[in-house]
């Protein structure tokens, strides 16, 4: 999942910056509410971290802005602003969360994962399609066929995200280009073919047909063909 992290603090921006990333997110982040409210407007986020004491553009202006232009991507205000009016502010806004400094990374992943799968229409806490569960605290899955012992699979980082994406949107079609933009960063290397590189390796490891390809169009999880072998 692609993250954008707008936080004016230097140090804490890049310790949050490397934790997301270590959780399994591609994150873009600025210090600059300005620069922030332009990557909001034009990159294709999945999920957005908000501070309000930007020291250019309220935070609270920006998020407002998103709206009004009907740009509906989950955002988390993290604020060191904890008045309760402040939070009612926010969430008036058009914020999806809040939370305020400090804050322990396990509540944020917390928030953020609920905010994704609640964005994507998912009400389970548990991301499980058939007999494939997704991990995220490990970044891995586990698969059960209909007979068989559980299997624990080992994912990289990449097949971890581009697994994640699927599984929250089962059935739909993506082109690569579209997939390529919510595994990776801005500032990721990357070769054109890098997607249909890791989506034949996910269909090594969960089943060749649980990835189906529209030609012309993109590829989608098949959520039937999870359902009985791998």
């Amino acid at each position: 999942m692609r993250l954008l992290l707008i936080e004016d603090d230097t140090a804490l921006n890049q310790e949050l910056s490397q934790q997301l990333r270590d959780h399994g997110f591609a994150v873009d982040s600025t210090f600059k509410g300005i620069d922030g409210a332009f990557m909001g407007e034009t990159e294709p986020y999945d999920v957005i971290i908000l501070d309000l004491g930007l020291p250019d553009l309220s935070g609270l202006n920006i998020l407002a802005q998103w709206r009004k232009q009907h740009i509906t991507i989950p955002v988390l205000i993290l604020t060191a602003r904890g008045a309760w009016h402040e939070k009612v502010d926010g969430f008036k806004a058009g914020a999806d969360d809040y939370l305020t400094k400090p804050f322990h990374i396990e509540e944020l992943l917390v928030r953020l994962q609920a905010l994704i799968r609640r964005a994507a229409g998912i009400t389970n806490t548990n991301m499980a399609i058939g007999g494939l569960t997704l991990d995220e605290p490990t970044q891995s899955a586990h698969w059960q066929p209909a007979t068989g012992k559980k299997q624990h699979l080992e994912l990289t980082g990449i097949e971890f995200r581009l697994l994640r994406y699927l599984m929250l949107h089962p059935r739909k079609i993506f082109p690569a280009s579209h997939l390529l933009e919510h595994v990776y960063d801005f500032n990721d290397e990357k070769e054109s073919n890098v997607i249909e590189v890791y989506i034949s390796r996910l269909r090594k490891i969960i089943g060749k047909e649980a990835i189906g390809t529209r030609r012309g169009q993109g590829y989608y999880l098949n959520p039937d063909a999870l359902q009985n072998s791998k």
